[in-house]
This record gives structure tokens, sequence and C-alpha cells, in this order.
């Protein structure tokens, strides 16, 4: 709720005067004593109206701050000839006129006040247009994008695949061509080879793989049985699922958040597709005695580059050891977006003589994977993505981060129509803040949006059965929002590989701070080229919603001066409505405080080949504060160093040490037209 003031004499005021009483004159004196001086504008004085103020009278202002009008609304002039009628038995109590009149004069110093005329209420508001560094020019430095065509006109019917397998695909994906990822990659897989896989996130590689196991399985004899147990071993960084395609081969998943209880009674029922994250699967070798490899024919390591960036590169090894220990010779398959030293290490030690497939424009096509395939020669990581995604970026000022995101989210969700949004943030914590907060503010009840917007959040810490009822798959996203930047530009790829996939048209949106445009180049010199959009631009999207109107509805016919300074007004008005939800309470104050710290943390933790782009000593907390809607920055956000440490006492100054570093959990949130939701 906005806090309205005016420099007019209350609305009590009638024709005639009447002087105030002693208990009236008794209440005043109190207030005065527990407010500053000059908390007395709008209350009368001996002669009916509001005398001069002294320059000692003035409420202090911050310097920091700005005023921006509200709505103009004629206020009531009162005149001394109707003072006796106000002041008759309609007339509140002394103390309760008190109280009103407190609720009309600011209570911190981060309040300022627009004075849009004599007959003008007026808005208490923080400012978001001074003190923000300057932005530059946006450099775009000269990249050549890898190209990778994503359809070929070769089709399904033309491999030589089990009818039964060719008709289940048309079922699931209505997709009568091969992808080229597909189209040179099956063949070889069904060759029996090992095989290292590098193609563009949403280009089709889970078929790629899934067809030609799922063939060869089908074609063993006998006829594979359940007790058989697992006769492929697919490993993902994340939770996946998987369709049945044989009703003899069964699938079983492994994965973080379910009752170990309950996979261990499926183990031993049987499993013939395991697909299990790294983490979990361990878990099941170290605990569970059902388990067994001797069967083992495939092992897939799926997105295996995120594999290695979530840390899991111990558990891939235990995994390794557990498989080699036992059974037949199997057939390895290692994919990724991205070709990494790291994936080439991983590759020599799992791997027979492997092939290296590589689709894209000026591609080498199939190869022996050598060290010339390594990032040592600079080509495996010049990163492809879809040809259809259109990259931007945006530069935005701390303090502008939030309004900034806001006004995006209106411009796609309200004010056009068929937009499905993930965006990206650095934290659990920072998911839950921004649900609470755009729930009340941009989907509540002043919000008049019909059908209204929907938030939802997904994220790491969630149980496994709200993930579930989420529902994991995403189709059909046309924005991929970056609201924190990702820790490597492999990270970036396959964040903005959630949108345009399988040939469909796609954007994304990268928020960088001033202090943070270096981190264009360093995409750029992975072959990464991003457009520039204006904040300003983004923020004109709130002209198009009267709530936010300040100088009446916008007609188009505004100067450029006009309709800058409105643009900024409503920015600011946005705002104050999301810091006077923040503060609402004590609880939404402190859930800001985590998030903000949450965030504090995760800028610490990256990679020291990015401290220069990303440095805590770089950030403006107070301004970061306000992209969490927060008035102040907040105290006790630093931790207290050991006690006795000369070295911790020399460094207490130092932000960058004192936080606590958290997870590597990095967390999206997903908005539609009807539904927004939070992922990790």
């Amino acid at each position: 709720m906005l806090n309205l003031s005016s420099d007019s004499a209350p609305a009590f005021h009638s024709k005639s005067y009447q002087r105030p009483t002693s208990q009236e004159k008794w209440a005043l004196k109190k207030a005065q004593k527990r407010k500053y001086s000059g908390i007395q504008k709008g209350l009368p004085n001996k002669q009916g109206f509001n005398g001069p103020k002294t320059k000692d009278q003035q409420p202090p202002e911050d310097k920091d701050e700005e005023d921006v009008p509200a709505h103009k609304s004629p206020v009531r002039k009162p005149a001394p000839k109707d003072a006796a009628k106000a002041l008759s038995s309609k007339t509140p109590k002394p103390a309760q006129r008190v109280k009103a009149h407190l609720k009309m004069t600011p209570k911190s110093k981060h309040v300022g006040e627009h004075k849009g005329g004599e007959d003008s209420v007026f808005i208490k508001t923080s400012s978001l247009f001074k003190n923000n560094p300057d932005i530059p020019d946006v450099h775009r430095p000269a990249v050549t994008q890898l190209k990778e065509k994503v359809f070929t006109s070769d089709s399904f019917a033309e491999l030589d695949l089990h009818p039964h397998l060719i008709n289940r695909h048309s079922l699931y994906t209505n997709a009568v061509f091969l992808g080229s990822v597909q189209k040179v990659t099956i063949p070889v897989l069904l060759s029996g080879q090992d095989a290292v896989v590098r193609s563009q996130t949403g280009s089709g590689k889970t078929l790629a793989y899934g067809i030609p196991l799922v063939q060869s399985l089908q074609a063993v004899e006998p006829k594979i049985k359940r007790g058989d147990g697992p006769l492929a071993v697919i490993v993902v960084p994340t939770r996946e699922v998987c369709p049945q395609p044989f009703t003899w081969i069964v699938p079983g998943v492994l994965m973080g958040g379910e009752k170990r209880k309950a996979e261990k009674a499926r183990l031993r029922k049987g499993i013939n597709i395991l697909i299990t994250t790294p983490g979990r699967l361990v878990d099941h070798i170290k605990n569970t005695l059902s388990i067994a490899f001797s069967a083992v024919r495939w092992l897939i390591l799926d997105e295996a580059d995120r594999i290695l960036d979530l840390g899991f590169e111990k558990d891939l090894t235990v995994i390794l050891n557990s498989l080699n220990a036992t059974g037949p010779p199997r057939q390895n398959v290692l994919l990724s977006a991205t070709l990494t030293d790291g994936l080439s290490r991983l590759a020599g030690i799992s791997m027979k003589e492997p092939v290296s497939i590589q689709v894209g424009e000026n591609s080498e096509g199939i190869n022996e994977l050598t060290p010339d395939h390594t990032t040592a020669q600079g080509k495996s990581d010049r990163f492809a993505v879809p040809e259809r995604l259109q990259q931007h970026m945006v530069v935005v000022p701390s303090k502008l981060r939030l309004v900034c995101l806001a006004a995006f989210i209106l411009s796609k969700c309200k004010f056009e129509k068929g937009h499905k949004i993930i965006v990206f943030v650095s934290s659990c914590e920072a998911v839950e803040f921004l649900l609470i907060l755009f729930n009340a503010v941009l989907s509540g009840p002043k919000a008049k949006q019909q059908p209204p917007l929907s938030f939802f959040r997904l994220h790491g810490n969630m149980k496994q059965e709200d993930v579930a009822a989420r529902g994991l798959d995403m189709p059909q996203v046309t924005w991929i929002v970056q609201y924190n930047p990702p820790t490597t530009p492999a990270e970036y790829v396959h964040r903005v590989g959630r949108t345009a996939r399988i040939g469909a048209k796609g954007s994304s949106l990268l928020f960088l701070t001033p202090a943070e445009m270096s981190y264009v180049t360093s995409l750029a010199n992975h072959n990464i080229s991003l457009s520039e959009m204006k904040m300003e631009m983004i923020l004109s999207t709130l002209m198009l919603d009267n709530r936010f109107k300040v100088r009446g509805k916008y007609d188009g016919k505004m100067s450029s001066g006009a309709l800058e300074q409105e643009v900024r007004d409503r920015a600011t008005v946005l705002q104050t409505e999301f810091e006077n939800a923040v503060h609402n309470d004590d609880n939404s104050v402190q859930a800001a405080k985590r998030a903000l710290q949450s965030f504090l943390r995760a800028y610490t933790a990256y990679p020291s080949n990015m401290k220069h782009i990303f440095h805590i000593k770089a950030l403006h907390l107070g301004h970061a504060a306000k992209s969490f809607g927060l008035r102040d920055a907040p105290q006790g956000l630093v931790t207290a160093p050991a006690k006795g440490s000369n070295k911790d006492k020399g460094q207490a100054k130092d932000k960058s040490a004192r936080f606590n570093l958290n997870n590597k959990q990095k967390t999206c949130l997903t908005l539609t037209r009807s539904a927004i939701s939070l992922v990790e």
C-alpha cells in the first residue's frame, strides 16, 4: 500500500474555527516528543492554518532519495468558517486524530516527498534513479556463430529399425525426419562403437542414443526378462523420465528425493534400463546388496559436461570401478553440448577407441577421438547454440534489477500472448522470495489481470512429490531469462538450450550490471554473440499499465522528456509496491534478507577466472538490497571471524571473505501467460 501525504490542512477543517481543547493540545505535545520537530505538518495552529516551517522543522531528507507524485486528485481546502462543524460530535477524538496524522507522515529517512502542485497528493517512496553507475556503451566483439542444421531430409523409416520402435517414436514425437545428430550417431552406435557425441542443446541427442539402445536390447536372445537386472545404465545430471518402449524391457529411475526403501524394492524386482543420477547410484552401490551390474551392456553418460560441472567426478569414478569389476564388455557413449579437457580425460578412462561425432557447420563429422579434439586446440570450446535462438543482454544497475525483471515479465505475459518464460536465479532462497513477492504484487488483486498470472517454483530443496506434481517437461518455452549470470559459458549454453529446441524459435535475455560488462567478451571468446536490449525499452512497458500511472492515462502525446520522466515515475511506483510488500511484516523482511544473503554467497562462488568480472567488492550492498525490496542495507549479513585469529581480524573488512559459501545450486523461475514457476 502506498503511503500518501498532503501539504494541505487535514480534512476535518470546516467553515468555522474552534480553538483546540486542552486534551487535544496535550495529545499533540506528546506527538511532538515522539517524532521529529517537523511532524506537525498538516495539523492546525492557533489560526486554523498551517504556519510557515523553519529550516529546523523540515523532516530529514536522504540524499539518495527521489520524490515521485502519485495520481493527482483534488484535496478540499479547509475554510475557517467550517471549523465549528468540523469539530462537532462527528469529529474524531484527539488521540485518533493524532494517530491518523502519524500514518500520513514519513516513518523512515528513506522516504521522499514530491510536490505536484497545491492540490496534489503525494507518494512516499525511495529513489531508483539517483547515484547509479553510468551504463557504458556495449561493445560487441565480432563473432562467427557456429551453425548447426537441426533436421535432415532423411526419415526414420529409412533406418533398419524394428517397426514397433518406429511406430512408438512417431507416437511420442510426431517427428518424421531425422535430426542431424541422429543421422550421424545412430548408425555408429548400432555398429557397436564407443562414441563421444557433441551437439547443441535441444538437437535431439537423447533419441540419438535412445533408439540404438532399445533396438539392440529388443534383439537380445533369449528375450530379456525383468529379473535379468540392469542391461543399460544411463547417468544423467538431474532427474529425468523415460517412456517405456517395449513392454518386456523395464525402465526404472533412481534419484534423490524418493524413499530409498522403495527404490531397493524396485531393484529387487528388476530394472533393465536404469536411469540414475550419479550421487544416488553411488549411494545404492555402497548400501544396496540387490544391485548388480553383471549383465550391463551399455553405459551412457548424458550431458556429461554438466555432470562434471556439478562436481560428480568422484562419483563417476566409483561407478566406473563398480561396472568394470564385473560383467561382459560394454558399449560406452558420452554425450555433451560442449567438449572440454575434463570430458576428454573421462573418455580416455571409460572408453575403448572411441570416435568423436560433431555436428555443425564446418564440423569434422566422425573422427577418432585424439588430443586434437580437446580445448587445447581452441576448437571444442566454441559452442554451438540453436540457429533460431535470438540472444539478448540488458545492462541494468543493481537498484533497478527487480523492477526491470518485473516489467519484462509484464511485457511478455500480460501484454503479449503465447509466451512461456524461464528465469534462472542463483539460489533456492531467491526462488522462494520472488515467488512470494511476485504473487503479492504482480498477481494480487491490484493487478486486475484476467486470467491472473500464476507463479510456481521448482528448485533442489523441494520434495520429489512437489516436483512431480508440477511436471518435469517444459515444452514450448519461448524466453530464457538469466537474472543472475551463469558461472561458465558452458552453463550459459545449457540454460539457453531450454528454448529453440528441435528447430523451434526462441529468445534469451541476460541481465548484467555495468560492472559485469566484460562477461560479453568472455562469451564472445566462445562464439556466443549477444545483441543489446535497452533497459529503458523494457521499463517503457509500464506505460501500458495504468496501475502505475502518475500523471494520468498515457495518450501517446507526451514530449520525449516528459515520457522519460513518466517511465521513471512508474518504475518508482512499482518499486515502492515491492518495498511495501516486503516491509509489510517481519516474515517478508526476513525472507528478503535470506534471499539477499544467498545472492551474496553465490556471487563469491564464481570461479577464479571470473573474479575480474564478478567480485563481491564491486557490489554496492545498499543497491543490491534494493533489488530485493529492502529499503536499507541489512546489518549482520557477514559472519564473525574466528576468535584469536589475527589473519581473520585483518580481513574482517573484506566482505568477500566473510560470506558463507553455500552449494552450487542454480535455480530458475518459469513464467507463462497463465502460469509462472520456479525451477532448478
